[in-house]
């Protein structure tokens, strides 16, 4: 194979990989949507099924700017979840954090510095 074939074929594959990309995101939304109801989804994946290309663009233009607007709705939430669980995680109560770092050195499993340590930083502070 000469360098224009090669071309060729990584380009067709380039072009196949992102048709399967928007058909998935297509199905993803579909099922996103809570406006459809169940028949008007199932009638949606037949056509995708059966005439992938013209249903892909009749989607996309019918439906493109509601497809927009879940997936930034859906974005928002992902964020504002992730937010949530990294507040949980984190050193929310630095009370609680000191306490735990005490018992920990009480008990011998931590040094005077590793509490000092924690110390400050549950405090905010540099050490």
């Amino acid at each position: 194979m000469d360098l224009w074939q090669w071309f060729w074929f990584f380009f067709w594959i380039f072009a196949y990989v992102a048709y399967l990309m928007v058909l998935i995101y297509i199905v993803i939304d579909i099922f996103r949507d809570h406006s459809l109801n169940g028949w008007l989804k199932a009638v949606w994946i037949v056509f995708l099924v059966f005439l992938p290309w013209l249903t892909g663009l009749v989607y996309l233009i019918a439906r493109g700017r509601g497809m927009a607007e879940r997936s930034a709705r859906k974005q928002v939430e992902y964020e504002t979840h992730t937010a949530e669980e990294y507040r949980q995680i984190s050193f929310a109560n630095p009370a609680d954090e000191i306490a735990k770092a005490q018992a920990l050195r009480d008990q011998g499993v931590i040094s005077d510095g590793e509490f000092e340590a924690i110390k400050a930083k549950a405090l905010g502070s540099k050490f």
